[in-house]
């Protein structure tokens, strides 16, 4: 048996749904002709009539007929793959994979996925929780298409990535209630340099809150070791000592500490969303990414 060739099948439906060879090539725009030779030519291929005479005009005989009704579901499957791929096409169909850091995935990428819900239902947005610098070894391995990360120090120029940068995250400083400081005018980050400082003891955050305190002149004392914003902020209510918070975090979190902007110093961090050179063209990814810049962009206008 021959390969089955689309074309000629679409021409035998044609005559099928017409009736006659005559209507058929009105509908496809051809000569009777021209439509008798192709059904002639996929009987050919096929090994099996596809006409039989009836009376003066002709009909399918049972072997078109079981060709067709195996066709119809190809044909079916072909509408349907050309409408996802439509959609994949204009950013609308397809899946993502984003390794976001916690924080991130609050303020940035749930409202981003919500928007894309409503807007896009068949974009699907598949979510993992990763460490920042983690997301971004996920992305090189493969295993996400999209990290959100922190940008740290220079602008490191990766040829594996192409970033952006969706926002300048503030940093506020969380002080205990009652500290001297709490409430005071024009606040700056070295006045505070005496102060027990809580942060990680290692990664993006780390090295965030030490190059800010130096921006500042000062190296921190780390008194406390944590990671986690919740149990930081828990830990400064105590009246453990002083962290710096990104906004992102502290928003609506303080609890009993008291979050202070630092308009003097203007300390801060960029996140940033990464994906693999080659892909930044693809449309389920740019869908993202321009929703997750809109997003970004609403929170840094509040």
């Amino acid at each position: 048996m021959g390969e089955w060739d689309l074309r000629r099948l679409r021409v035998l439906r044609a005559v099928d749904e017409c009736g006659t060879v005559t209507a058929a090539a009105e509908r496809l725009r051809l000569s009777p002709s021209a439509v008798s030779q192709q059904v002639s030519a996929l009987a050919r291929q096929l090994g099996a009539p596809m006409l039989e005479p009836y009376g003066r005009r002709v009909r399918l005989t049972p072997a078109a007929r079981l060709v067709l009704r195996h066709a119809e579901l190809v044909f079916g499957q072909l509408e349907r793959a050309e409408a996802e791929l439509a959609g994949y096409l204009h950013g609308e169909a397809g899946e993502v994979r984003v390794g976001a850091f916690a924080t991130a995935i609050g303020g940035l990428l749930v409202p981003a996925v919500s928007r894309l819900r409503a807007a896009a239902p068949g974009l699907t947005v598949r979510v993992v929780e990763a460490e920042a610098a983690e997301a971004v070894r996920l992305l090189a391995a493969g295993d996400v298409d999209l990290a959100l990360s922190l940008a740290v120090g220079p602008d490191a120029r990766d040829p594996r990535f192409v970033g952006t940068v969706l926002l300048s995250d503030p940093l506020d400083v969380a002080l205990p209630p009652g500290h001297p400081l709490a409430g005071a005018p024009g606040l700056r980050l070295a006045d505070l340099a005496e102060e027990p400082w809580i942060y990680g003891a290692a990664g993006p955050w780390w090295e965030i809150t030490r190059a800010a305190c130096a921006e500042a002149g000062f190296t921190p004392e780390r008194a406390h070791t944590a990671a986690d914003w919740t149990a930081i902020l828990a830990m400064v209510a105590a009246g453990l000592g002083v962290a710096l918070v990104p906004r992102l975090a502290s928003a609506g979190r303080g609890g009993g500490a008291v979050v202070r902007a630092l308009p003097e110093d203007l300390p801060a961090r960029r996140v940033v969303a990464a994906v693999r050179a080659g892909t930044e063209r693809t449309p389920p990814l740019r869908r993202v990414l321009a929703e997750l810049s809109a997003v970004a962009r609403t929170v840094q206008s509040e």
